[in-house]
């Protein structure tokens, strides 16, 4: 106890720092911002859209390390928290403002899109597995659902766009890295005559891990192809991805503090046939998908200016092979196995119209609207993980089939957005969107009763759920200044259950949850964007939100996880966002959080209650000094607070602050450059959890993150 309040106390202590840095140096800042973004729909600066967004750029994610995971670049942007589970078995972890903080597996509560193609189901859960961060021009982050252009989320938008070719030219990239990481990549892109352009890049990415059992391998492949004219822009993206990777699963408290590089002896594989509790935990995943956006401009005096079509297809197949023990698998025949399979065909279509009027001089009128559905249609199966008998048993392999269903949901979305300047300093922004979201299981693995007339031994367990809702969006800008905006937005978000939180109901009965509702929640936030001098960059952000029937889980035992709605929750917080570029060789960043996200009916825990998985504040903080035009060193600095690993609060992971090096270097050779990243990450080598599994039924909740770690990368690049 004394250990993990002296833990706080020095993340307390960090936090304090960075923020009381950022604060003294407000004075000073300015800047003068270029970028634009996505989230309104048309191209908008950072500086005037009435939302918290966050913008990661290009040279930040290269920076940030070996472009594999989005957690690596992400801990820049306040808000959001994206945890590297040092495990490509397990989808990474990303929560915004504490939505999505419950999920032990994928993404949930926020939209995720690559280049406008949705890596989010129409359930809601998504993976970033795919994401081709090495192609990427930025990520934009929008925090809160202030925008009603996106389906349905409580968190926000995780967004990637890409980089169009400018110039001929073939890139070879090369990495290498602590615990046996080593990879490649190879790439070519290229504008043709007639407004085509082309970019395609492959590679490979393999790591042993730092604890046994945690080997991991990918594969990647992206392809842009795309074709600009006078009034149109055409963009076609492919990409595929093949990762297997072990599971080393996560750590008791007792495994985590006697040694945090264990792995958990039921994730091993068996020695000999008939070792008891060895499964030899992995994933298989596989994902290939196509996408097109068509983006149309108007000429003449009317007010329809454009209009943006996007469609998208993929497949994704995964295999997992869990630890659920043989003994509880053959205790209940309604029980579905220890191995996961399916193969999960999606697709979607996004049309919609921009108009603009002009009202009294400089004073607009902009409306967007439109419509989208998505689908995906899935074979789940599940096999028992076990063959054979006694001495002759052998676990961790696919066993006899014990469920067969093919799941369906699809979506179907109408929404408008409107921005208009009815002052000269003010501008208002009022949408919705009303949509439906419809769930289908049909069970094709039926087993009848032992005699006639006997109940069914596995009954059919096929249903159907439809959740409708309306989402409204409102949003008031002041323009105090030219270097001042301050905006109020409020908002409404709905977030249905997914399908695997439908799978199980109370009480052990099969079929599909009907008592589980969506959470609805009100969300408030009051802003302020401040550009006082060239170089420098103040956003702060205070949000309140209310959340009703929040998904909650109220039981997990033997592979079987069965959620439950646990009344209110509240979640209000604070964000700044400082960016300053102190002198033309000096530049720092500071990103803090502080959230309170808790409990507020007595229901499944007390109120006052922590909502597992949540920080109460975290932080990042850079200083880089640039020496000379082409070299950079950079001191990063990263803390954050405790972390109650389930909705009880009865363990927390423990707070710590952690430091990291780099230095870049670009050079020119002949016609091409060479660019060198190096980093020292964890410098003090300190051993602590890196991310949490959230109400883990065996009490599995910590996954440790790595002692000190280096990493070299060298980017060549010659045009051609």
């Amino acid at each position: 106890m004394r250990s993990r309040r002296a833990e706080r106390r020095r993340a307390a202590l960090a936090a304090g720092w960075l923020l009381a840095t950022a604060l003294s140096a407000s004075a000073q800042l300015g800047d003068a911002e270029r970028v634009v973004i996505t989230a309104s729909g048309t191209e908008l600066r950072l500086f005037d859209t009435p939302y918290a967004v966050g913008v990661v750029d290009e040279q930040q994610l290269r920076a940030a390390g070996p472009l594999v995971n989005l957690s690596e670049a992400l801990t820049r942007v306040p808000g959001i928290v994206a945890h590297n589970r040092h495990n490509l078995a397990q989808d990474l972890q990303i929560h915004s403002r504490g939505f999505g903080a419950r999920a032990s597996f994928g993404v949930r509560g926020m939209r995720l899109y690559s280049d406008g193609i949705p890596a989010s189901g129409p359930d809601g859960q998504g993976q970033v597995s795919h994401f081709d961060l090495a192609g990427a021009r930025r990520i934009e982050v929008l925090r809160g659902p202030f925008s009603a252009l996106y389906g349905p989320s409580s968190g926000g938008v995780v967004s990637l766009v890409s980089a169009a070719p400018a110039e001929r030219r073939a890139t070879l990239a090369a990495d290498v890295g602590s615990d046996g990481l080593r990879q490649w990549r190879a790439g070519v892109e290229s504008p043709f005559d007639g407004g085509f352009s082309l970019r395609a890049q492959i590679g490979r990415f393999d790591t042993d891990g730092f604890r046994p059992h945690s080997r991991a391998e990918r594969r990647l492949g992206n392809v842009r192809l795309g074709w600009d004219g006078a009034h149109d822009r055409v963009v076609v993206v492919l990409n595929a991805i093949d990762q297997p990777a072990l599971d080393p699963l996560g750590l008791t408290r007792a495994q985590f503090e006697a040694d945090p590089d264990l792995t958990a002896p039921v994730a091993l594989p068996q020695q000999r046939p008939g070792q008891g509790f060895r499964y030899n935990t992995r994933k298989d995943t596989r994902q290939t998908q196509a996408g097109v956006q068509w983006r149309h401009r108007f000429d003449g005096d009317g007010a329809l200016r454009e209009s943006q079509v996007g469609a998208y297809a993929g497949r994704r197949s995964v295999t997992q092979w869990q630890s659920i023990p043989d003994t509880v698998q053959l205790a209940s025949p309604t029980h579905p196995g220890g191995v996961i399979d399916f193969d999960r065909d999606y697709r979607g279509v996004d049309a919609r119209l921009v108009w603009r009027w002009t009202i009294a001089g400089q004073r607009a009128l902009e409306l967007v609207a439109g419509a989208s559905t998505e689908a995906s249609a899935e074979d789940r199966r599940g096999f028992l993980n076990f063959v054979g008998d006694g001495e002759a048993r052998v676990l961790g392999v696919t066993g006899a089939l014990r469920r067969d269903e093919r799941n369906r949901v699809r979506t179907r979305d109408g929404y408008a957005q409107a921005q208009f300047d009815f002052a000269d300093a003010w501008t208002a922004t009022l949408g919705v969107r009303r949509g439906r979201v419809d769930f289908r299981s049909d069970d094709r693995f039926v087993v009848p009763g032992a005699n006639p007339g006997d109940p069914p031994l596995n009954p059919d367990d096929s249903g159907r759920l439809s959740f409708g809702y309306t989402n409204p969006v409102a949003a008031l800008q002041w323009r105090a200044t030219p270097a001042l905006r301050v905006y109020l937005s409020a908002a409404r978000g709905f977030e249905s259950p997914t399908f695997n939180e439908l799978a199980y109901r109370l009480g052990g009965d099969s079929g599909l949850n009907r008592a589980l509702k969506p959470q609805t929640s009100r969300q408030w936030e009051l802003g302020a964007k401040w550009r006082p001098a060239d170089g420098v960059a103040l956003d702060a952000a205070w949000f309140d939100a209310r959340t009703d029937d929040e998904i909650g889980v109220a039981s997990s035992s033997g592979g079987r996880t069965v959620f439950r709605n646990v009344g209110r929750t509240r979640r209000q917080g604070a964000e700044l966002d400082l960016r300053w570029r102190i002198a033309d060789a000096w530049r720092a960043q500071l990103a803090a959080t502080w959230l309170d996200a808790t409990y507020a009916d007595d229901l499944l825990v007390p109120a006052g209650r922590r909502i597992a998985g949540t920080l109460q504040r975290w932080g990042y903080a850079e200083l880089a000094w640039l020496p000379a035009p082409a070299v950079e060193l950079a001191l990063e600095g990263r803390a954050q607070g405790d972390v109650p690993v389930n909705d009880a609060n009865t363990d927390f992971a423990a707070g710590f602050a952690l430091l990291s090096l780099r230095a870049q270097w670009r050079v020119d050779l002949g016609t091409g450059r060479l660019e060198l990243l190096g980093r020292l990450d964890n410098l003090a080598d300190r051993r602590v959890v890196g991310s949490v599994i959230v109400n883990e039924a065996n009490q599995r909740f910590f996954e440790p993150a790595p002692g000190r770690g280096w990493l070299l990368s060298a980017r060549w690049t010659v045009p051609f």
